[in-house]
């Protein structure tokens, strides 16, 4: 095996399909990724998100490889988000990664998609031990490593955070995606609404939450006002939970990752309880919060490095992947 292992990622578990290729020595080399956009005041629908993935595949493909500006054949790896995610748009990302790897005769590896998210965000901030806080639309999870598997410390009992931003802002007919739209009319609204707080132990419930939003948005409440007593009922819940967490556990960093990490309000949040306890605070950044194919490639190198590698016949997707549930050989206790 060369010195230097060179992955091909594809990411396709929700709206995203993104082509990632990542170096064991340079790290990410090429990141090229397309977005569904849903019809306005619609969510995604899988069915549709899966079509634009296959529509759009071949152009992410080529892009990507004229970026990479060397043979494909080069490639050691080919990897696929095997979940979780939405049914239909992972196995048309899977179906993709199938063809290539065989068509390549290259090992075919299968990647955990928020596992992905931590793996990406670790290695562009430099954090080592972290609490970490996953949140987007498919994620609300507060987990840390320990005995060879990411520990989960709380999570939600229904709906993610970014589920709860997105549907909030269609509901007020605000554009897609959600949560910057929310964002920016919280920063001009100062009257606080009150609102649900749901925490149970050390998880928390945002479907309540949602409701109330929603009804006060019917009485005709002030929208900005709204916006801004959403985030800050939301986001203080995550917070508690997550200050609870590394009050346990006594890490000594906090890393934010997923799609709404790149919200200031909640980073601002977080970072005061990691200051709080003597922790330093890390946040992916903002071009690789959301999904891309370069935290499935460069996840994949850590997958591949430890020998992990999948049948085509047996690659499966699962939807409803827990990571809690994936084995982690790569990292050091």
């Amino acid at each position: 095996m060369a010195s230097e292992i060179i992955c091909l990622g594809i990411e396709s578990t929700a709206h995203t399909f993104g082509i990632g290729i990542a170096s064991s020595e340079n790290g990410v080399l090429v990141d090229v990724k397309s977005v569904y956009k849903p019809p306005f005041g619609a969510g995604i629908h899988p069915r549709e998100a899966a079509q634009h993935h296959c529509e759009e595949a071949p152009s992410v493909l080529n892009q990507a490889l004229k970026e990479f500006s060397r043979k494909i054949d080069s490639v050691d790896a080919v990897a696929f988000s095997m979940g979780p995610g939405l049914g239909p748009a992972l196995r048309t990302g899977a179906t993709v990664a199938r063809a290539l790897a065989t068509w390549l005769n290259k090992p075919l590896v299968p990647v955990h998609h928020a596992i992905a998210h931590i793996e990406l965000a670790s290695l562009l901030t430099g954090a080592k031990d972290p609490l970490v806080i996953l949140v987007s639309g498919g994620h609300t999870t507060i987990t840390a490593y320990a005995d060879r598997r990411w520990r989960v410390f709380g999570e939600t009992e229904d709906i993610t955070l970014g589920n709860l931003l997105d549907v909030f802002a269609r509901e007020s007919s605000l554009p897609s995606p959600g949560g910057p739209a929310v964002e920016s009319l919280a920063k001009k609204g100062g009257k606080f609404i009150d609102l649900p707080y749901v925490v149970k132990g050390n998880d928390v419930s945002f479907s309540g939450l949602l409701t109330a939003a929603k009804k006060k948005l019917q009485m005709n409440c002030d929208l900005k006002d709204l916006c801004h007593s959403l985030q800050e009922v939301a986001f203080s819940m995550v917070a508690e939970t997550s200050e609870r967490a590394l009050a346990f556990t006594e890490k000594k960093e906090v890393l934010l990752v997923g799609g709404v990490a790149a919200n200031e309000r909640l980073q601002q949040m977080i970072s005061e309880i990691a200051c709080e306890h003597n922790a330093s605070f890390y946040v992916v950044p903002k071009r690789y919060s959301g999904d891309c194919g370069a935290q499935i490639a460069w996840t994949a190198l850590l997958v591949y490095r430890s020998g992990i590698e999948i049948k085509v016949e047996k690659s499966y997707v699962k939807p409803k992947w827990r990571l809690d549930q994936v084995a982690i050989p790569w990292r050091d206790e």
